[in-house]
């Protein structure tokens, strides 16, 4: 089968075995495969994401071929499935029964293909570790992302006051407010946790959901409201940084680190049935949803990585096997 692996140079599309599923997975025919930030690392087999001579990708959709003898769930051939983990850039790949989702009726594979990360991954920040309450006010750090888009409409529909989202592109910027937001924020202006002080009343935001860090995360903490709660979820402005050991105390905010790498086979699969036990309704009401801004062949799966190293997209890139 046709798959985009690893290698030290960068992601290449090679003929590879097709890979039979353990008891425990579920093997499924790809029709649609997510890009992701993290997949440009795990191209190279960096930043500990993968490594080389893996299958890249980590969400797709498709139909079930094979469920291993152990999986639970009921799955069988032919079922419309999307599902969370690793080899998703090709015409077949294997997942853990645990984070496998049945499809809604009616959705595309396309629209299925841009949601498990995206849902597992925010309502695990958000609503998990972030501990949103109705009637909070919420910031989403890089919210013109894939998964920051859904965190605006994930904070809507728990109930989030006041949904801040902020984007250093003007033009994203000015779509946020389609997915939720009620104030799109440019983080290039230095002064911006002075108008997000403003309109919280002084207060600052109860909740902040991080994708960036780096020089952001002082500027994060004058921002937040004493006992607000900050979710480091991604480090796309760098890893390390000065921190105001100060501020962080005197607001007395709770910093909190979330990865999947470190996480067990048990806790993603309760990640999922949470998540989707939380949002599958909204789900299939189409309360939650994904721009597709455009569709390589997974033959251009190289293409498709420029494409989104350039920065230049707005929601999802996908790739069709």
């Amino acid at each position: 089968m046709k798959a985009g692996v690893a290698t030290a140079n960068g992601l290449e599309v090679r003929d590879i075995p097709r890979p039979e599923p353990k008891p425990f997975e579920i093997l499924v025919k790809v029709k649609a495969a997510g890009l992701n930030r993290a997949d440009l690392a795990a191209a190279r087999g960096s930043g500990g994401h993968g490594t080389v001579g893996a299958t890249v990708g980590i969400d797709w959709a498709g139909e079930v071929v094979e469920a291993g003898s152990e999986t639970k769930g009921g799955f069988k051939p032919g079922d419309r499935v999307m599902c969370a983990g690793a080899g998703g850039y090709a015409e077949y790949a294997v997942c853990d029964w645990g984070r496998v989702v049945a499809m809604p009726d009616g959705m595309s594979f396309e629209d299925a293909a841009t949601l498990p990360v995206a849902l597992g991954t925010m309502h695990d920040a958000l609503v998990t570790n972030g501990r949103l309450k109705s009637g909070e006010s919420v910031l989403i750090q890089g919210a013109s992302s894939g998964v920051g888009l859904m965190a605006l409409q994930i904070a809507k529909l728990r109930g989030g006051k006041l949904v801040f989202g902020t984007s250093t592109n003007a033009d994203r910027r000015s779509r946020l407010k389609e997915f939720g937001a009620d104030h799109a924020i440019d983080t290039t202006d230095a002064a911006w946790p002075d108008l997000v002080l403003k309109a919280t009343g002084g207060a600052g935001v109860n909740l902040i959901i991080d994708q960036v860090s780096g020089a952001l995360v002082n500027a994060n903490m004058r921002a937040a409201a004493i006992l607000g709660r900050i979710v480091n979820v991604g480090r796309l402005g760098g890893g390390k940084t000065e921190f105001d050991c100060d501020l962080h105390a005197n607001r007395r905010i709770a910093y909190i680190g979330v990865t999947h790498r470190t996480r067990s086979v048990d806790e993603l699969r309760e990640e999922t049935r949470a998540m989707w036990a939380d949002l599958g309704e909204a789900v299939k009401a189409g309360k939650l949803r994904l721009p597709i801004d455009k569709v390589f062949p997974l033959a251009e799966a190289k293409a498709a990585h420029e494409y989104m190293r350039a920065n230049r997209h707005f929601g999802k890139i996908l790739l069709a096997p």
